[in-house]
Parts: structure tokens; C-alpha cells; sequence
């Protein structure tokens, strides 16, 4: 019996031996796992114009600037996400997302039926009006049809702006320009005698040295269906998850004041809009 006993003994305490053991490597693989979890990071590709100022813009140094970059940087850091800026043209903006050069834009790009088809949109971060600017010597009164009538429009390629010249202002010729700069350049130069754009960018550049020579006329009256609702970040089609993401940290930067601290920084007025 004694021995018996003792073998029983023996066995019980190998077996309480290898469960510790099974333990402590489930354990020890537990707390690898989380800490692999723990050390990634969301990283992202963020798409910039760099030439649309006051949004986004490339300073003397090199480095990119404006109000878009600064809400960049405040919706990674809500994200905990690492965010390269990325310098990429506007027309090539949809292409690099696509291809997966880019992960997001956040580049003034207007929320509108057509591009959603190509990119999925989180929720709107600011709602721009678009407006005419003119030379001040001109005799162009408003911003209709009529107003524009026989007259030369310049626009950026590729923008809202473009398609609503192009279906408003069938009594005028549409110049089409890669950058919103080269239009108002050929305006300052009497090849086109309007612009049509973003409101408070046209207003940004009539108080610099190139822009004196010009003046608003007014803004246009927008059309849902060609402006849309408002400018959002721009998403590769299929990442449900990350538009998710990116409305819940729109939300927050609204909510915890650091968007209102943002746009003190630019405008007098909310950018937000309605």
C-alpha cells in the first residue's frame, strides 16, 4: 500500500509539474502576442497638394503647411497613427490612391457622386463655398450664366470648379489649368477674365502681392449634386474599418476643442460650415 501510495505521490507531482510548465508557456505566449499587438502602430500615407494655400502649402524649408496639415496631424495623433505627408499632384491625387501610393488624402477633395464611385469619403471637415474672382478693371457684375457670358473662365482641372464651369457657364470658354496659381497667373495676365474657385483660397491670394491686381465678385450658387456636402478624407475603396476610424476622430477633434484651435488659427469664421 505504502509503495503504491508513493507512487501515486510521485505521478500527482509530475503531472501539477508539467501543468505549471503548460501554464507558464501559455503564459509567456500571451504576453509576446500582446506586446507584438501593443507595438503596432496604424501608419498611413497622407496625400497633400502642397499648393492650395491656405489648406496646404510647402514653405521656403521644404516643409508642408496649412490649415489641412494641421488637421492631418491632430486626426493621427486622435488615431494614435504614424502619418507621412506626401507632396502629390492634384490630378494624379485619385490614381495614388488607387495603386496604394497613398492610404487617405486630405486635400481639399469635395465629397461628390462621381468620386464616389472611384474612393470611398469619411464624414465632411470643412464645407467650402467656391466664388469669382476677376481683374478689377473688369465689367464682369456677378456670377451667373449671363454675368459670364462670352467671357473666359479659368479653372483647375479636375475640381469641382471645373465640372461646374463647364455645365453652368456653357456661354463662356472653360480654360482648364493644372493648378489653381496657373489660372489666376493667366488671369493677372489677361489670358482668362475670371477665375473660378474655393472662396476663401481666392480671398487668401487677393491680399498677396500677385493677387492686388484682382477682386471678388461674389460667390456662386452651389449645386449639391457637383459640390457635394463638404470635403472629407479621401479612402481607398474596401477599408471600411479606417472610414470608421477617421469619423470617429473628426468627431473628437470637434468635440474636444482642438478643431475649433485649428481654424482660430486660419479663419475668423467656422470652416466647418453647415
Amino acid at each position: 500500500m505504502n509503495k503504491i501510495t508513493g507512487a501515486n505521490r510521485r505521478f500527482s507531482k509530475a503531472l501539477r509539474g508539467l501543468a505549471t510548465a503548460g501554464v507558464v508557456t501559455i503564459t509567456a505566449v500571451a504576453a509576446l502576442t500582446a506586446s507584438a499587438h501593443a507595438q503596432e502602430q496604424l501608419t498611413l500615407k497622407v496625400g497633400s497638394e502642397g499648393a492650395y494655400p491656405p489648406y496646404n502649402f510647402v514653405k521656403a524649408d521644404g516643409t508642408v503647411a496649412g490649415f489641412e496639415i494641421d488637421i492631418a496631424n491632430a486626426l493621427c495623433e486622435e488615431l494614435k497613427a504614424k502619418c507621412q505627408i506626401i507632396v502629390q499632384d492634384w490630378d494624379g491625387m485619385i490614381p495614388a490612391l488607387q495603386s496604394g501610393k497613398l492610404d487617405v488624402v486630405i486635400s481639399s477633395m469635395s465629397i461628390t457622386p462621381a468620386r464616389k464611385e472611384q474612393v470611398d469619403f469619411s464624414n465632411k471637415y470643412y464645407n467650402p463655398a467656391a466664388a469669382i474672382a476677376v481683374p478689377k478693371d473688369s465689367d464682369i457684375k456677378g456670377t451667373t450664366k449671363e454675368d459670364l457670358a462670352g467671357k473666359t473662365v479659368g479653372v483647375q482641372s479636375s475640381t469641382v470648379h471645373a465640372v461646374f464651369s463647364e455645365q453652368t457657364y456653357s456661354d463662356s470658354t472653360i480654360n482648364n489649368y493644372g493648378s489653381s496659381d496657373e489660372a489666376r497667373m493667366d488671369m493677372v495676365a489677361g489670358r482668362v477674365d475670371a477665375v473660378n474657385d474655393n472662396i476663401v483660397s481666392l480671398i487668401d491670394w487677393l491680399k498677396t502681392p500677385e493677387g492686388a491686381c484682382c477682386k471678388l465678385v461674389g460667390p456662386v450658387k452651389a449645386n449639391l449634386e457637383i459640390h457635394g456636402p463638404g470635403v472629407g478624407v479621401a479612402i481607398k475603396k474596401g477599408r471600411e474599418e479606417l472610414v470608421e476610424k477617421f469619423n470617429t476622430a473628426i468627431l473628437a477633434i470637434r468635440d474636444n476643442g482642438k478643431y475649433k484651435e485649428i481654424n482660430d488659427k486660419y479663419f475668423d469664421f467656422d470652416i466647418y460650415g453647415e
